[in-house]
């Protein structure tokens, strides 16, 4: 990306940059709480969970000492529960280092951290001259080029990017060029300061879906095994259920195979465990 246009994004970008309140720290747990929570999950919905995370488990080894079954019922109504089992874990292996690690390969090594979650840490945690690719930045860039990038290239344009000593500005502000004028429905090319760069300009077909990194629509949630694990991952919150109350509790009266089947992947995935002595399913 051309000198010029950096300069434009981040004019745009720092003049009205969205007011999050994980961009008011730079410390890593509150930020890689922060991450790991707007992972399939919108930014409103987020902000208030944020804050009630951090109250109870204000540093990893708040987190590392608490029992899982705990910290799951706090990450209650956020779904995707393996989440919060890998933040758990994550905070347990900060523990047992001493500290965060400051480097991508010593990121990578935490649970749960994939290669966007540890970029995102070192730009905006330890401002170190990384590029982020979340979908929004992805989107712009395949955009910008004019084609379907792969994830290689999506993160070799994104890397080169970077303007020296500016990755935690630069990240945020494209990051908002994506989020806020480079929408996936109706850009608003006409106030993006990448309008003169951009190879697509809402014209055509858009070159974004089907790019890595770029989100496509999730599968139906009314009626699937997902929602039945998250009823009953709510349903353990309060307590335990008995296998013969599994149905009820998905709301599939007449699916008990299926209801057992989804409960026993809860387990599988360290969600639940299983007592058989009781034949009831409880939280870890």
């Amino acid at each position: 990306m051309q000198e010029a246009a950096t300069g434009r994004v981040l004019t745009w970008g720092l003049a009205q940059l969205r007011d999050l309140p994980w961009r008011h720290t730079r410390d890593p747990w509150a930020v890689l709480v922060s991450e790991v929570m707007l992972q399939q999950t919108q930014v409103e919905r987020v902000v208030p969970r944020w804050f009630a995370f951090l109250d109870a488990y204000p540093t990893p080894a708040v987190c590392a000492a608490a029992n899982l079954g705990d910290v799951l019922r706090l990450w209650q109504g956020l779904g995707y529960p393996r989440r919060a089992r890998n933040l758990h874990a994550a905070a347990q292996s900060v523990v047992e280092l001493g500290a965060f690690p400051t480097t991508l390969d010593g990121l990578l090594r935490l649970p749960g951290v994939g290669q966007y979650t540890a970029r995102a840490l070192l730009a905006f945690a330890f401002e170190s001259e990384a590029a982020v690719v979340d979908t929004n930045i992805a989107r712009v860039l395949a955009r910008v080029a004019g084609r379907r990038l792969t994830a290689r290239e999506v993160q070799s344009a994104a890397d080169a990017a970077v303007p020296r000593e500016q990755a935690w500005a630069w990240n945020q502000c494209l990051m908002d060029v994506g989020a806020v004028l480079c929408r996936p429905m109706s850009p608003r090319c006409h106030e993006c300061p990448l309008a003169i760069d951009c190879a697509y300009h809402g014209v055509g077909d858009d070159p974004a879906p089907g790019s890595a990194g770029v989100s496509g629509r999730q599968s139906r949630f009314e009626g699937s095994d997902r929602q039945g694990r998250g009823r009953l991952m709510k349903a353990l919150g309060d307590g335990w259920v008995a296998v013969d109350g599994l149905a009820t509790v998905m709301q599939w009266p007449d699916q008990g195979g299926r209801a057992r089947r989804v409960a026993d992947s809860l387990v599988a995935d360290r969600l639940a465990r299983f007592d058989p002595a009781t034949e009831t399913y409880h939280l870890p």
